[in-house]
C-alpha cells in the first residue's frame, strides 16, 4: 500500500533506574504516549511538574485512526502550544451533509456564529498529532519520554505507586506519587488491577479504508444511508492532510474481518463508489466495531485513569480522543493543586464525577446514533427510512436525523465545584460552562479571549471604559491576586486601559459582552481548564474567596 507519512523511530535510551540498578521515584508518571497522554504530560510539564512518560512502542500510533478533532479539544491543544501546527496541517471544516440513498436530506454547520479562533472540526491523521505533541513534550526539558518501556506490574499503596517496567535491557522499578494511565482501550494497566468496563458492544463492524487521491469533493463531511453504490448499508466521507481521504464502510456482523480487509475485497467497494475512472490508491485499512463502555470510577487512590482507558464509544461522533483530552484538561489543574498542598486530595474526586458525567453524555449520544445508523430489527429500519424520506422537506424531521452527534464539551452544571447564580443572566455561559472565545485587543495586539486564559484561576471584571475604574474597584481585585491560589484579574471593556497595571481586554466586536451578558460591573470567575465557575452582577471581594474556596474543595 501507498504511504504518504514517513513513520519516526524514536530512540530507546537505557534507564538509569537499569544502568544504576537502582529504583527511582518521580512525582507523576504517565503511561501511554497517544494524543491522550501526551496531552496529560504536556500540560504538567509546562506548569513545572517533572513528568516520566512510559510507551511500550518506540513511534506514532500507525494508521490514521481517530481524524476528527472538535473545536474544544483545538482550544486545549492551543493552550498546551501545539494546537497551530495542526490546524494548519489539517483540513478544517464546519457543514456536515446526510444523504438517503442518492438525495441529501440533512445539513448542519458546527459553527455557526462568526468570530471564533477554531473551526468546528479539523481533520488530521493521528499519526501527525502524535508527532506534533512528542515534539511539543520534548521542547519542554522537564518531560522523561521513555520508549521501549513496557509497564508489566502495578502495585497501589497509600501513599505512592509502584511500576515493574520491562525494557530491552531488562526490567527495573519505579515508585511514583501519581499514576495518570492512558494505555488506551485495551489497558494491560486496568487489567492487572482488576478493574473492568462496562457498558455495550455493538453487534456490527465497519471497514475503513485510506485512500490517496486527487478529488475536488470539498472539505464536509458527507454521510450516506443505503447508498447505490453500498446498498442497504451506511458510508461516511472525510478530508484528510496530504489528500488522503477517509472512508467508512458499513459492513455488518457476519463478515469475516480478516477476509474484508484484503485489498481484493476493498478496492470493488471504493471503486463501486468513486467510479471506475478515478484513480486512488489505499495507505491503510482496518475493521472496527462499537462499543460504548466505561469504568464506574476513573480514580482509584493515586491511580487516575484518562482516555480510551477509561472509557470507549463508537467512532460516530469524533468523540474518542477528543473527550480524553479534555480529560486531562479537567484533571491537570486539580492534581496539581493536590500535589503542592494548595487543595485537599478530594478535589480529584470531582476529577471522576465531573468525567464520568461527560463519558456518560457521550456514550447516550453515541449509542443512539449507531441505533440508528445501524438498526436491529426490521420496525426500527422503517422508522429510520422514514425519516430520512422526510427529513428534506420536513424540519421536524431532520430533528431526528443522526449520523453522529457531534463532539462538543459537556456543560458541568451539576459541578460541585461551582457557585449558583444568585443574580439573573441571560445566554448559556452558566457555572460550568466551556467558555466562548471572542476576539480580543490587548496591549500585546490582535488576540483571542481564551488565549489569555488557562492554567490558573482569572476573574474577568467588566465595564464600558475601562480608564474609569475607580480606585477602590481596581485594589480589590489587584488585591483577589494575593493568597495562596492566586485570582489574576483582566478587566473586559470596549476602550481606555485600566490602572494600576491591571491586564485589559477590549472587546473589539462585543463578543464577549454579547456571549456572556455583560453589563458595567459583572463579573466571571474561571477555572485553570477555562470552565465557568461562578458570576455576579456586582464585585465582592468575599463572594469570589468563597467560591474559588468551593471550586478547590477548601470551603
Amino acid at each position: 500500500m501507498l504511504s504518504t507519512y514517513r513513520y519516526p523511530k524514536y530512540a530507546y535510551r537505557r534507564p538509569p533506574e537499569v544502568a544504576e540498578a537502582r529504583a527511582g521515584h518521580y512525582p507523576v508518571v504517565v503511561v501511554g504516549a497517544g494524543p491522550v497522554g501526551l496531552a496529560a504530560a504536556i500540560d504538567l510539564g509546562m506548569q513545572g511538574t517533572p513528568v516520566l512518560l512510559l510507551d511500550d512502542d518506540d513511534t506514532v500510533s500507525i494508521g490514521s485512526r481517530g481524524v476528527c478533532y472538535a473545536k474544544r479539544a483545538l482550544e486545549v491543544l492551543d493552550r498546551l502550544g501545539c494546537g497551530e501546527e495542526m490546524v494548519e496541517k489539517g483540513v478544517s471544516w464546519n457543514v456536515g451533509r446526510t444523504f438517503f440513498r442518492e438525495q441529501e436530506v440533512f445539513n448542519f454547520n458546527l459553527c455557526p456564529e462568526p468570530d471564533h479562533h477554531r473551526p468546528g472540526m479539523i481533520n488530521l491523521q493521528q499519526y501527525y498529532l502524535e508527532e506534533y505533541m512528542v515534539r511539543r513534550a520534548q521542547a519542554l526539558g522537564n518531560i522523561d519520554l521513555r520508549w521501549k518501556n513496557k509497564v508489566i506490574a502495578v502495585t497501589p499503596g497509600d501513599d505512592k505507586v509502584t511500576l515493574r517496567v520491562e525494557t530491552p535491557d531488562g526490567a527495573y522499578t519505579l515508585g511514583c506519587d501519581w499514576l495518570i494511565v492512558a494505555d488506551g482501550a485495551r489497558s494491560p494497566i486496568r487489567h492487572m488491577l482488576g478493574l473492568e468496563v462496562e457498558g455495550k458492544i455493538f453487534m456490527d463492524r465497519f471497514l475503513i479504508a485510506d485512500v490517496v487521491m486527487k478529488a475536488d469533493y470539498p472539505a464536509e463531511r458527507w454521510f450516506w444511508f443505503d447508498p447505490p453504490f453500498h446498498p442497504g448499508q451506511s458510508v461516511l466521507l472525510h478530508k484528510q492532510a496530504d489528500n488522503v481521504w477517509r472512508i467508512d464502510f458499513q459492513l455488518g456482523w457476519d463478515v469475516d474481518p480478516e477476509e474484508e480487509k484484503k485489498p481484493e475485497k476493498v478496492i470493488p467497494r471504493i471503486q463501486a463508489m468513486l467510479g471506475d475512472e478515478r484513480e486512488f490508491e489505499l495507505e491503510w485499512v482496518s475493521v472496527y466495531t462499537f462499543q460504548c463502555r466505561r469504568m464506574n470510577d476513573f480514580r482509584h487512590g493515586r491511580v487516575l485513569f484518562v482516555g480510551d482507558a477509561a472509557h470507549q464509544v463508537s467512532p460516530f461522533g469524533a468523540r474518542g480522543a477528543n473527550s480524553g483530552i479534555q480529560d486531562t484538561d479537567n484533571l491537570v489543574w486539580k492534581l496539581k493543586l493536590v500535589m503542592e498542598g494548595k487543595a485537599p486530595p478530594a478535589l480529584l474526586d470531582t476529577y471522576s464525577a465531573e468525567r464520568t458525567f461527560a463519558a456518560d453524555e457521550n456514550i447516550m449520544n453515541s449509542t443512539r446514533s449507531t441505533d440508528f445508523i445501524t438498526p436491529k430489527s426490521a420496525v426500527s429500519k422503517t422508522f429510520r427510512n422514514a425519516v430520512l424520506s422526510l427529513a428534506e422537506r420536513y424540519p421536524f424531521a431532520r430533528a431526528l436525523v443522526n449520523s453522529g452527534r457531534l463532539s462538543v464539551p459537556s456543560f458541568l452544571t451539576a459541578s460541585a465545584l461551582n457557585t449558583p447564580d444568585t443574580d439573573t443572566f441571560a445566554g448559556h455561559m452558566v457555572p460550568g460552562a466551556p467558555m466562548d472565545d471572542a476576539p480580543v485587543s490587548t496591549a500585546d495586539g490582535q488576540q483571542w479571549l481564551l488565549e489569555l486564559l488557562g492554567n490558573r484561576f482569572q476573574l474577568l471584571y467588566y465595564l464600558d471604559d475601562a480608564s474609569a475604574l475607580e480606585a477602590a474597584t481596581a485594589g480589590t481585585l489587584s488585591g483577589l491576586a494575593d493568597g495562596p491560589i492566586p485570582i489574576q484579574p483582566l478587566v473586559v471593556a470596549e476602550r481606555g486601559r485600566a490602572p494600576m497595571g491591571l491586564a485589559t481586554v477590549i472587546d473589539t466586536k462585543g463578543r464577549i459582552r454579547e456571549r456572556y451578558d455583560l453589563q458595567p460591573g459583572t463579573v466571571y470567575l474561571v477555572r485553570p481548564d477555562q470552565h465557568v465557575v461562578a458570576r455576579w452582577r456586582r464585585l465582592d471581594a468575599a463572594a469570589v474567596r468563597a467560591a474559588l474556596a468551593r471550586a478547590t474543595c477548601n470551603a
